[in-house]
Order: C-alpha cells, then structure tokens, then sequence
C-alpha cells in the first residue's frame, strides 16, 4: 500500500502500465500517455514530472526507455529541463499535442478511386501554361481569337440590370435555356427549355451521363480513335471503353452493328461532325445509317457536337439529333470551341426525365453554373453577335488551316499524309515510318514545341500526331511545323 501510495503522491498512475506485448513500442506508449495527461490538464504547464526513477520504477521499464521517451517529448516542444525543478511541463498548444508523423498522403494517392492521367497528357497540362512554348497540338481558340472587348461591352451593359447573382434553378437559369432552345432550332433540333441542362462545358455532360444514368461496367461504343481515351472520365465509373472502327466518312456502320451484337453496350459515344482528333466530318448518308442501326438495337446515343459550327467550306449535315424521332440520342453542346472555354458554359439536351435525372446529380455535385457565366452566354446567343462572331472565326480558322497546310506541303512531303479537314481544329497527321512517339514528344518539347501524339487517343497508335491550327500564332505554327520536321528527320 505504502509504494501505491506514494506513486499517487507523484501524480503517477496506479491503473495504467505500458504493455510491452502490444505492437507499438514501450517508449511511443510513454509518449503517448503524458500527451493525454498534458492536454486533459492533469499535467498543466510549469507542472515538474515526477522523477525519472519513479516513473521508470512504476513503469516496470529500463530508465533508457523512459529517457528516449522524455527526448521524443522535448523536441515536441512540450517538457523541457530547469535547473532545480527537473523536468517540467513547457507546453499544452494543441498544435505541439497533435504533432507527429504526418499523414502518409502517397498512399492516399495511390488508393484514391480516379485514375490518374497517363504521363504524356500530365506532361501536356503541365506545359500548357508555359508561354515560352508553341503548343502545336492544343484544341482550343488562340487567345488572338476570343472576344474580349465584345464580353467587355456585353459585361458592361448590365450594370444596373443584375437581378441574380445566386444559385439558379437544378436545370440552368431558364433566360438562358430558352435562349439555348431558340438556337438550337438553327441547328435542326426542337428542345423545350425544360429538356436543356446548363453545363460547364461537353466534358461535365459526359461526367453527369456516366454517374448519372449509367450503371458501373457498362460498355461505351466510340470511335477509335477517340478523345475520351486521353481522358479518366468514363473509366473512373468503371465503364468499359470499346472501340469502332473508322473510315474517311465517319464510324464503321458495319463496325458498329457488329460490335453492338458481339458485346453489351450501353451507349455510343460520337463525334460526328469534325471529329477529334481525326477531324473526319460524318457523312450525311453514314449519320442515317448509324441511326438505323442504333434504332433497330435501342442503343442510346450520346453525341458531342462542340465543333459543328466550326466549318469551313461550307455547312456539315445535320446534327444526329436533328434526325432523332424516337428520343435516341442525348445531345452536348459548347461554347468551349467556339466563343471562350473561360466562360465555362454548355449543355446537354435530352428526353425531359432524363435531364431531370442529370440535374440533380449536377446539384450534388457543384450546386449550378456561374450564374455571371449563364448571363453572360444568354447576351451572347440571344442577339446575332453570336453569329457574326461564329463568321469572324471560320474566316481566321480558314486562313489558319491554310498555312498549316502549306506548311506540310513544303516540309512534309515525302514524311507524312493527311487530309485537309473541312472545318473544326485538327489535321490528323499520319507519319510514312514509326518513329518512338514518346522520344518525338519529348525530343520537340526540348526544343519548345507541345505535341498531341496518337497514342494518347490509341495506345497502339504509333504513326499519328494530332496537329492543331487553331491556338498557335500563325507564325509560331509555320516555325513550330518546320522544327517538327526537321525532328523527324533526323531520327529516320
């Protein structure tokens, strides 16, 4: 009684020894106790510890433990030495109390559910924001393209007009939607406001279909190659990607109805007019054929049309949607491509319960669009400022697609083939000898050009480039392509 008594007397446990069969060890269990005496306040600061033979004695442990255990404490800040007091509580801040190892965040990385980017598009993103470089194969409008001062004038006009700045309704502010519903009637297709919902842009669509209205381990038909194998999105909900074949009017009717009967689809994803990265404008005739096919299998369709009205010659055919009778296809659209990818604004059009469905897992996730953005766009499609600026950019992209071509013309020759495109951004280069794709990719950013290689779009595509003439400067874009071939040269 007489030794319990006296460890009471020095604040010492009667209850509580370290457990030296437990995994973690003796001394981290000493440490970890005078914590919780510290920030329970039994221990308060200036407090003196009961002397290092007592506790080690109490503890049934050598006094080396103890003292590797007080040295983990000192250097937390939390005890320290004083002269004629011994050992001393210095510190209760919660901040020292909860220090320690950090979180092994690489793990969490590594578990985490999204899958990463492959190496070559992380190094895209990365260098894309690099003004020193010429990025040769970014699908977006040259900032000499956008429409600053036209969103400044239409910006401007509103003072005094705003009358919501907060959350709009699940489907998109409906000012916006009707405006969306009147235009879209230049485009062929009939949709209610009610069957429009408001996106950040086409690849928010896909994202809202994928966990929205599809189940996990559902098959996607799409062309190959596609822009969606540069990307995680329909990966990341465990979709199966299964591609069909191409030819120089668009998907493989054949291709597609034999992949229909040979696996379970649930969608086919398509990018029918200007297709990226290939730039293939679908046929008239092949757009009807896929529809039969897709009507005869009750096969849905999911169609990306952010670059249909970006032709060059002359109109493409109709959108699939325009042709749609029976509610088979959901329908997305941008204004990425075509007006400002800053102002982050799409849609996706579809049968109504549908749309409903997508609009409340769109709250869920970032409760509605800028309502600035939403605004902004509505000034935009309601007036023909729209159109006229649609003019202004077929015409630059025009000039534009014309120097990139000269440019393979006189350097490309006897290197490489390619179709001139009838609109969108892209000229699928088609190289006359395999070359190391990521050794090209990474030989021209050393000589600061950006590259799309194909195999970001088909991992077993070794010959392709996807060429973009939209971005560069016209300038940077003759350099960029001389310096390219001369890279090829060399390593043949």
């Amino acid at each position: 009684m007489g030794g319990e008594a006296n460890r009471v007397k020095l604040g010492l446990p009667t209850d509580w020894k370290p457990d030296k069969q437990a995994d973690q060890p003796v001394y981290l269990q000493i440490v970890a106790y005078i914590k919780e005496k510290i920030a329970s306040g039994d221990w308060p600061v200036y407090r003196s510890l009961p002397p290092q033979r007592a506790m080690a004695e109490a503890w049934g442990i050598n006094r080396s433990t103890l003292i590797t255990a007080l040295d983990e404490l000192k250097a937390e800040g939390l005890i320290e030495s004083v002269v004629g007091s011994g050992t001393v509580v210095s510190n209760n801040t919660w901040s020292l109390l909860s220090s320690g190892e950090p979180p092994d965040w690489p793990s969490y990385v590594r578990l985490g559910e999204h899958p990463s980017n492959t190496e070559t598009v992380q190094d895209i993103n990365r260098f894309e924001s690099d003004p020193a470089i010429i990025r040769l194969g970014t699908g977006e409008l040259s900032p000499r393209l956008l429409p600053y001062r036209e969103t400044e004038d239409i910006l401007a006009a509103l003072r005094g007009k705003l009358s919501n700045l907060g959350y709009s309704e699940p489907k998109g502010w409906l000012p916006l939607r009707e405006a969306v519903s009147a235009y879209l009637k230049t485009r062929g297709i009939e949709a209610s406001p009610g069957q429009i919902l408001v996106v950040s842009g086409a690849l928010q669509a896909l994202q809202l279909v994928s966990q929205g209205i599809l189940r996990q381990g559902s098959g996607i038909l799409l062309e190959r190659p596609s822009y969606l194998y540069s990307l995680s999105v329909f990966q990341s909900a465990r979709m199966r990607l299964l591609g069909v074949s191409m030819d120089e009017q668009g998907i493989r009717p054949e291709a597609l109805a034999r992949q229909k009967q040979l696996r379970e689809a649930a969608l086919l994803y398509t990018i029918p007019s200007f297709h990226n990265p290939t730039g293939i404008l679908m046929s008239a005739e092949r757009r009807r054929q896929v529809m039969a096919i897709c009507e005869r299998e009750r096969l849905p369709i999911l169609e990306d049309d952010a670059y249909g009205e970006l032709w060059l010659d002359e109109p493409g055919p109709p959108p699939l949607k325009a042709l749609d009778q029976k509610g088979l296809v959901l329908y997305a659209g941008s204004l990425s491509k075509t007006l400002s990818p800053g102002l982050r604004i799409g849609w996706i059009v579809g049968p109504e319960p549908v749309i409903e469905r997508l609009a409340d897992v769109k709250m869920q996730t970032d409760y509605g669009a800028s309502a600035l953005s939403q605004i902004a766009a509505k000034e935009w499609l309601e007036h023909d400022r729209y159109l006229r600026h649609l003019a202004m950019i077929r015409a630059s992209l025009r000039e534009r697609r014309a120097i990139a071509c000269q440019a393979l013309e006189r350097w490309f020759f006897d290197l490489a083939e390619w179709q001139v495109p009838q609109g969108g951004f892209y000229i699928w280069l088609r190289l006359k000898r395999a070359t190391s794709a990521r050794s090209l990719f990474s030989r021209a950013l050393a000589k600061g050009i950006l590259l799309n290689p194909g195999y970001i779009y088909d991992h077993t595509d070794a010959r392709h480039l996807r060429i973009s003439y939209s971005y560069a400067a016209e300038e940077e874009l003759e350099e960029a392509l001389f310096v390219l071939s001369q890279l090829l040269r060399d390593s043949l």
